[in-house]
């Protein structure tokens, strides 16, 4: 009972002084609100990311020519080596027993045409009929390739969402052509939306088998990669390591030398991201960081000036038996219950702000358990932090002195 009537007093107060209590939730609604954009922004791009990479799944590997590049001496490096070779896909279906299944994929751009309709730097895949089993593709309509489409070479495409609905709008595609660079493609199916990332389409692609690929292409040379998948999660390191011995005898690399080619999984993948992104990520951070502060400043001011305001309510109170406890409680109410009200407001707006600023690179995010804790943690802390110090000093008024304070 006496916690709520002490809170209830704590209410009043702020109550019959509106603007103070304005210009507190003003000063944490601002800490908030920076700290909540930055974080749920952070938390909403990273979770697209990881989405992205979890459709390779997590017993598939990627191996490519230049790999994760973080430098420009990496980058020096990586275009000293020697392109991945179809001889290779060959050699490592025979001899990788760890690896359930292998695909090829190359990729160029191309203008994509239907009708009087087209679209320019469309990314044209060649992959056999596998991929499918490899990457977490999902068929929205018609069917991927067959091995046949590959063994026959017949002219057939998969397209992605956006191919059907810019150039194919309001119809149904399969069955329909489209013309790339000249050559006439029947198309088979499509596949279900993606959604777009970081001002990126990846719904904008055609894949056609790789035998197609290589008759109108060429042989692919630096933009070809192999997609591995192993039998089971167990046996990953298993068939990396085969695949290692394997290249590296191909390709004459010396027992002291680095491989001069990458292995890619999800992880490794996620995990040069974070560790590209981890000192941006800590200083956004760091800067919103500085306005919890200034708006902790804020409330520990308007607090002692409250305190200094009130001086003979808290004498007459401690006159008719107000014990110091109830008094610092009294003033830490008002802190917390203004801080906290705050930090409400500061969470939605910072929510929907992180949502806008994501929204312009074609993300959507939604509320992050994460970004919540964070928004009410800091402003608890934050009236408990600046507030103790107004309380405290309030509790230890001398009674006489403050009755007769004027």
């Amino acid at each position: 009972m006496v916690v709520f009537s002490l809170y209830r007093i704590a209410i009043g107060a702020l109550w019959a002084n509106k603007l103070r209590t304005s210009l507190t939730l003003l000063g944490v609604i601002i800490g908030v609100t920076s700290i909540m954009t930055i974080i749920s922004a952070l938390e909403g791009m990273m979770g697209a990311i990881e989405g992205q990479l979890d459709r390779m799944g997590p017993s598939t590997f990627i191996i490519t020519r230049l790999g994760m590049i973080t430098s420009d001496e990496q980058w020096r490096e990586a275009m000293k080596r020697k392109p991945l070779s179809l001889g290779a896909i060959d050699q490592i279906e025979k001899e990788c027993d760890a690896c359930e299944k292998v695909c090829p994929r190359a990729y160029r751009s191309a203008t994509v045409k239907a009708g009087s309709r087209s679209l320019r730097n469309v990314m044209i895949g060649g992959s056999t009929y596998n991929m499918i089993d490899i990457v977490d593709f999902e068929v929205s309509e018609g069917r991927f390739h067959s091995p046949e489409d590959d063994l026959y070479r017949r002219q057939v495409a998969f397209v992605g969402a956006f191919i059907k609905e810019d150039l194919f709008e309001g119809l149904d595609p399969i069955g329909k052509y489209i013309r790339i660079g000249g050559n006439k493609y029947k198309i088979i199916g499509v596949a279900k939306k993606q959604g777009a990332m970081f001002g990126n389409n990846p719904d904008n692609f055609v894949i056609i088998p790789f035998s197609v690929h290589v008759k109108q292409f060429g042989v692919p040379r630096r933009s070809m990669n192999i997609m591995v998948k192993a039998y089971d999660v167990a046996s990953l390191n298993e068939a990396q390591d085969q695949i290692r011995v394997i290249l590296r005898s191909r390709r004459h690399v010396p027992y002291n030398k680095p491989d001069d080619f990458s292995i890619l999984t999800a992880d490794n993948i996620l995990e040069t991201i974070n560790s590209i992104t981890r000192v941006f990520r800590l200083g956004l951070i760091g800067i919103s960081s500085i306005s919890i502060v200034v708006g902790g400043i804020v409330v520990m001011n308007i607090m002692m000036v409250s305190v200094t305001e009130r001086t003979r309510e808290i004498g007459i109170r401690k006159a008719i038996g107000a014990r110091r406890r109830h008094i610092m409680l009294q003033f830490l109410f008002e802190a917390l219950t203004t801080t906290l009200g705050g930090g409400l407001i500061g969470i939605v707006i910072g929510f929907l702000l992180a949502r806008m600023l994501v929204g312009m690179i074609d993300m959507e995010i939604s509320p992050s358990a994460l970004a919540i804790f964070a928004g009410l943690s800091i402003s608890t802390g934050t009236g408990l932090i600046f507030g103790i110090y107004p309380a405290m000093k309030a509790a230890r008024l001398d009674p006489i002195k403050a009755l007769s304070y004027e």
